[in-house]
């Protein structure tokens, strides 16, 4: 019995590239957003609790879909976006000097998202847009 390989559907990398760019929107917003977050009578530690959870869900998301696609695809391309963009978000939530830092915080986190964004874009495009 021949191996099947495992495939992520198309709307996988969709959903991915949906997210991250919600996410960089999200992220560019911050300043605006933690003026309004004690007016509606949310604490910080929720807003910090989200944030991790979405990033965590972003980098499996991005790591098993991105692994998927090149082994059909065989192309790097979209690995030399996910990575900085990973690395911007991971440090914008875990470096503690950008994390306090709300206008680089939310820069780091925006062209972190975008990256993460191009590269679902880019991996969708190498494994659906054209026949292997």
């Amino acid at each position: 019995m021949p191996h099947k390989r495992l495939h992520l559907p198309p709307w996988a990398d969709r959903l991915g590239a949906f997210g991250a760019f919600l996410c960089a929107l999200h992220c560019a917003l911050i300043p605006v957003a933690l003026a309004l977050v004690p007016t509606f009578g949310l604490g910080l530690a929720s807003w910090h609790g989200f944030e991790a959870t979405f990033v965590a869900l972003a980098t499996v998301l991005a790591v098993t879909s991105l692994y998927l696609g090149y082994r059909g695809h065989r192309a790097y391309h979209a690995w030399l976006l996910v990575g900085p963009g990973l690395a911007l978000t991971w440090a914008g939530l875990l470096y503690q000097p950008l994390h306090t830092s709300v206008v680089p915080h939310a820069v780091a986190m925006a062209v972190g998202g975008v990256l993460i964004a191009i590269a679902h874009l880019v991996n969708l495009r190498l494994s659906w847009g054209h026949s292997h």
